[in-house]
């Protein structure tokens, strides 16, 4: 078996597990989707050892990491192979030098075959940018596009359509954002590395799809943007327009948004206004105020819908030339089911056709 192999080569291998061997914080900022962190230097580690390189000069930098690595070895085997099982360990570092070499060599003296990522993550981001870079609207499956105002319901949808097996792109999952101001609280936002590559793995996975399912997003969500291509495709897609009343609306929003910090709710509220209580007027801004020195969340979260978001959601719908098929979204269960419906009509897939699909995907 060749050691070094690159990302096109080892993707679309299912008998390998990904092996990042970068400290914590490289994984933490981006790593290859499904990879597991085992790391050869930690943050510290990895930073003295640098500074070694730059100060003193790379001889020393290698004795001093060395050093290090060698009381990590044993415990370094053991976790790669409890995590690898009965796969191949496909073993990666920044830029497929020293660390993922050493790693990957060790391995094999300890009779454990393994793989070692040609170029490392630098590499891999390469492919997924130039691959992007590459793509246009025309080849991706058809889109279908989920629009709705704030609350409706919108991710919830989604989120049974996935559970159903159904080829679900989950834009605001990938983002780590719901978009909106608020769009943060609760979550972790990706950058756009993670993004990218999380799109990328998903495209992959669902490109033989007879449709794709997505949320009407804006081209930025939270801290990244939407590739051209996927946001040309969204603004060609079947539209699909859930509704549900006010009052679902604020219930499904508070689910989605309340903490069980509640102090964490309230800061991460406040802060969330303070960024666009510019936009109010006098008296909004004086109930909004009210309402949330109250912690009247219901009568802030109404006020916030029909006041300030429902208006830009209705002009930004505006930009879809495509017709509107509307879908009650009061039982979430019913509307999966005539999502599902809409999809087979409107792309003629058949029932048959649609199960070979997802049993191609998931075996």
């Amino acid at each position: 078996m060749e050691m070094d192999q690159t990302f096109a080569q080892l993707e679309r291998r299912t008998d390998v597990a990904w092996i990042d061997v970068r400290s914590e914080g490289e994984y933490a900022e981006s790593h290859v989707p499904g990879a597991v962190s085992v790391p050869l230097f930690d943050n510290e580690e990895r930073a003295e050892i640098g500074t070694l390189y730059k100060q003193v000069g790379p001889e020393s930098a290698r004795e001093r990491g060395l050093e290090i690595a060698s009381r990590k070895l044993p415990n370094l085997v053991r976790a790669i192979r409890e995590r690898a099982g009965d796969r191949i360990p496909v073993i990666y570092c920044w830029r497929g030098g020293m660390r993922s070499q050493s790693v990957t060599t060790v391995l094999g003296l300890m009779g454990i075959p393994a793989v070692r990522l040609a170029g490392g993550y630098r590499a891999y981001r390469v492919h997924i940018t130039e691959w992007l870079a590459s793509m246009r609207a025309d080849k991706l499956p058809p889109l279908l596009v989920i629009h709705g105002m704030t609350g409706v319901g919108k991710s919830m949808l989604l989120q049974l359509l996935k559970e159903r097996g159904e080829p679900v792109l989950d834009l605001e999952g990938f983002a780590g954002h719901r978009g909106s101001v608020f769009g943060g609280i609760g979550l972790k936002p990706a950058n756009q590395r993670e993004f990218d590559g999380r799109l990328y793995d998903a495209l992959q996975r669902q490109q033989n799809a007879p449709y794709l399912i997505i949320e009407a997003e804006s081209k930025r969500i939270g801290h990244v943007n939407m590739p051209d291509f996927l946001y040309e495709a969204k603004l060609r897609g079947h539209n699909l327009l859930l509704f549900a009343s006010l009052k679902t609306r604020v219930v499904r929003t508070l689910l989605q948004y309340r903490l069980d910090d509640e102090q964490a709710f309230v800061s991460a509220v406040e802060h969330a206004l303070a960024r666009i209580e510019r936009r109010f007027s006098p008296a909004f801004r004086t109930f909004v105020s009210e309402a949330f020195l109250a912690r009247d969340w219901h009568s802030l979260i109404a006020a916030l819908l029909t006041d300030y978001y429902d208006p830009r959601y209705e002009h930004a719908m505006k930009s879809y030339t495509h017709p509107f098929y509307e879908v009650d979204g009061e039982d979430l269960e019913k509307a999966a089911d005539e999502v599902v419906a809409r999809a087979y009509s409107a792309f003629a897939v058949t029932d048959s056709g649609q199960r070979e699909w997802i049993g191609g995907r998931t075996n």
